[in-house]
């Protein structure tokens, strides 16, 4: 009996001082949840892509073609490699349509010159930087022209003989480059075309002698599909 009143008490006691040592704890701190941060998207330039562009032409100022602005459109593809970590090195080629222009240049006796260039091609080499989506460059390389000249006197065609007239030249230029979407990207681009010089040396007597330089200024807007490489290509956390 002695025995079970004590352990009776011990009990009692217990129960009475459990809730006193509660209240003597100390409240748990509060532990705010780390910020969500997105992750960070990495664009890659790396790969193949075709795409197509629409644009202006404008004739130099010492050219036998008109100085009027002609329409321009054409396709382009190529293949870029990005390293180190923003640059950019590719190789593309390029074909642009352009319609007949038949409004020449003429000279004071009446005689008139065309030179109808309505096909331009290009293979260039280019080199850029690149931040985040966006890719600025410069490019130059081989370029070709169809095209030919045409001399007449009050709509009559004249013979002639020239030297120059050259099919083939050289092309440099500059653009900017930005992917909106995965493997999309939008371009604006200026390309300049130079095919040398051209010298009438025989024809109607306005014109022997005359030298006059067959180049073409292009602006050029265009859009780019990317085979894969394109557009997001990872995410950094």
């Amino acid at each position: 009996m002695i025995m079970k009143t004590i352990l009776l008490g011990a009990v009692a006691l217990l129960a009475l001082a459990a809730p006193a040592a509660a209240a003597d704890m100390q409240p748990r701190a509060y532990t705010k949840a780390p910020a969500y941060t997105p992750p960070q998207v990495i664009y890659n330039w790396t790969g193949f892509y075709i795409g197509g562009h629409v644009g202006g032409a404008f004739a130099g100022d010492s050219s036998f073609q008109s100085s009027d602005a002609r329409f321009l459109g054409g396709v382009q593809g190529g293949f870029d490699y990005q390293f180190a970590p923003n640059w950019v090195v590719g190789v593309e080629a390029q074909y642009s349509w352009l319609p007949t222009n038949n409004n020449g240049v003429t000279f004071p006796l009446g005689t008139q010159v065309t030179s109808n260039t309505d096909q331009l091609g290009s293979v260039t080499g280019r080199i850029g930087y690149t931040w985040g989506p966006a890719l600025v460059y410069a490019k130059g390389g081989y370029a070709w022209r169809n095209g030919g000249l045409g001399v007449n006197v009050a709509g009559v065609p004249q013979g002639f003989t020239a030297t120059g007239n050259n099919k083939d030249g050289y092309t440099v230029g500059a653009g900017l480059e930005y992917m909106f979407a995965p493997s999309w990207s939008a371009k604006a681009e200026y390309q300049y075309y130079n095919f040398g010089s051209t010298t009438f040396t025989s024809g109607p007597a306005d014109i022997v002698g005359v030298r006059g330089r067959e180049d073409e200024h292009t602006v050029k807007v265009g859009v780019n599909y990317r085979f894969g490489w394109g557009g997001p290509s990872a995410s950094r956390y």
